[in-house]
């Protein structure tokens, strides 16, 4: 046995002797003082990290009895590097079963994950398919999916639905009928794969394949590296029929009213002309994580002639040939659509309100992203749950500190595109603590761009750049805060979006959006990412001030990671696991 396992399996020793005897103090003692402990409802029926022996002490004596945690053993040789041991482990709660990384220096817990991956007595299974017995009136396999469409809704109610059938509804879909949980998810568009295809026509993924699979069919080896809006549209339609997930296209949710006393959701829904009511246990808004558009209001709007929309409204390039644009916003979508537009010889003009962090696209996919999710990284045995395990094993307190010398061998890398942007008058940064794209998503989910080439434009002058803020509009001009005067036949507002809680006013009431209070963030006290500090993404995938309501989505690898832990949450619930809550999120920011 190696010096490294042996040093790991005494740990684990101590630790769950600890455990064993309920002497929380005890486990918290084999932590270093500064530690952090995050857990994936395996303890907590919840998402949360606690910092410190303090916090572990006190999640220990709050959870210890009811958890009942047991057999924490390696799952492999641990590894060592830096004076950092790392090690994967597996273990068992009473109510499941679960994978844990731990990484100890100088003997003490550094940080340490535990992620809950199945439930006792319903793991996944693979479905039989067919009846190997011959009964009358037995049904094949289409008689019953036809059966299961026909009753939903109607002579049997889904436990749970999800507001919204993009990425993050369908994968959710996925799990929940893999777990038999009855569920039913919900959208507007004519087609599943519609969110995407009737965006603008040059919007493709800018995170690479191996970041973005969904659960249980990874995308083929034939995939694109960087995957065409139409070509996703396509799988999340293909993928909703192969994992038979029970959805409603044309399907438009009116209202829904929580009823505390029977504990269900009054879920109105217009299906395609039809009023049908809906009574689940559980809601889940699956509508983006971006939440609704923020649509500016400018004196001048109504006089104005030309033509004006919000950037998730664009139609794409062909029918501003030779017309005058001005692009309000410098983020993702704000580039992407003026490259199309100028690749369509439209007169461009980008309008920078606020600075704007750009990362090269072959730079982030090789020092951001390429240990963990690349052919490299798939090549040294880093499969995609792996990575998965490596990001969330993480805390958000100390991911920056990781992130920052990667921006900086970036910068170093394209120090001189850096220096034609800045010399373009564009203002550019590299988020408020120098960390980067990573952590700009991760606490305010806007504020930046990877650019896959409009970014050159704008350096060349082949986009032309205007810098403030917009005062009015005339009837053919955007007029900015300091004068100047921007010609347009026709305004793009690529000024991103709200919080998903937005949504909760529209269906349910502006107090229930209230109480569970503002969605994404970290509380990190960053630009756009008020105090004070959560540690966890603000009410996604966990439980919320309003009893039975979730929040799901992100980006492709959150919707696919969070997904698992969301779905047993509520497979717990349908079973009536007792599922305790440690720390549920209080709310600081209602909006």
């Amino acid at each position: 046995m190696t010096q490294t396992r042996e040093r790991v399996e005494a740990w684990l020793g101590a630790f769950e002797s600890a455990l064993r005897d309920r002497d929380g103090e005890r486990a918290a003692g084999l932590f270093a003082v500064e530690s952090f402990w995050r857990d994936l409802v395996a303890f907590t029926w919840n998402i949360t990290t606690v910092e410190g022996r303090a916090g572990v002490a006190a999640l220990l004596a709050d959870r210890l009895d009811d958890v009942e945690p047991s057999g924490f053993a390696l799952t492999e040789e641990p590894a060592e590097a830096d004076e950092v041991t790392e090690a994967w482990l597996r273990f068992e709660t009473r109510a499941g079963r679960g994978t844990a990384h731990l990484r100890l220096r100088d003997g003490r817990a550094w940080t340490l994950l535990t992620t809950l991956r199945e439930l006792k007595g319903f793991e996944e299974r693979r479905p039989q398919g067919v009846e190997h017995e011959l009964r009358k009136g037995r049904h094949s396999w289409k008689e019953e999916r036809e059966r299961e469409q026909d009753a939903v809704g109607r002579t049997e109610q889904p436990y749970v639905v999800v507001i919204g059938g993009g990425q993050g509804g369908i994968a959710l879909g996925a799990r929940l009928r893999r777990l038999g949980v009855p569920s039913l998810v919900l959208d507007r568009h004519d087609r599943p794969g519609d969110q995407w295809r009737k965006r603008y026509k040059s919007l493709c993924l800018h995170d690479p394949v191996w970041y973005d699979h969904l659960p249980y069919l990874p995308f083929p080896d034939t995939w694109p590296v960087f995957a065409p809006k139409d070509k996703i549209g396509d799988w999340l339609e293909m993928y909703t029929r192969v994992m038979e997930v029970p959805y409603w296209s044309r399907a438009e949710v009116r209202s829904a009213t929580f009823d505390a006393g029977s504990r269900t959701w009054r879920v109105v829904v217009d299906r395609d002309g039809e009023s049908v009511e809906l009574r689940p246990a559980q809601l889940v808004f699956a509508t983006g994580m971006s939440g609704k558009p923020n649509r500016p209001r400018l004196p001048g709007q109504d006089v104005f002639r030309g033509e004006q929309h919000h950037s998730s409204e664009h139609p794409g390039p062909e029918a501003y040939r030779g017309k005058r644009v001005v692009v309000v916003g410098s983020n993702n979508s704000a580039f992407d659509i003026c490259g199309a537009l100028w690749e369509h010889d439209a007169d461009v003009t980008m309008v920078q309100r606020s600075s704007t962090h750009i990362v090269k696209s072959a730079s982030l996919m090789d020092i951001g992203l390429g240990d963990l999710y690349s052919d490299r990284a798939v090549a040294n045995g880093v499969t995609t749950d792996r990575a998965d395990m490596i990001f969330a094993s993480l805390p958000y307190r100390i991911m920056h500190e990781f992130q920052i010398p990667l921006y900086e061998r970036m910068a170093e890398r394209d120090a001189d595109f850096y220096a034609r942007l800045e010399k373009a008058g564009f203002r550019h940064d590299w988020g408020d603590d120098g960390s980067g794209l990573f952590m700009k998503y991760l606490r305010r989910g806007s504020g930046y761009y990877i650019d896959v080439g409009a970014a050159d434009l704008v350096a060349d002058g082949r986009i032309k750049l205007a810098q403030g803020q917009v005062d009015h509009l005339t009837e053919d001009a955007v007029v900015l805060d300091d004068g100047t005067t921007l010609p347009a036949d026709l305004i793009v507002y690529a000024t991103g979006y709200g919080s998903m809680n937005g949504w909760v006013a529209d269906i349910v009431d502006r107090a229930t959006a209230d109480r569970v209070g503002k969605v994404w963030g970290l509380g990190s006290d960053t630009t756009k990412d008020p105090g004070p500090w959560e540690g966890e993404q603000r009410n996604m995938w966990k439980p919320t001030q309003q009893e039975n309501l979730w929040f799901h989505g992100g980006n492709l690898h959150q919707s696919r990671h969070y997904s698992l832990y969301l779905a047993l949450q509520l497979k717990a619930r349908y079973e009536g696991i007792p599922t305790p809550v440690y720390r549920l999120q209080e709310v600081h920011h209602p909006h």
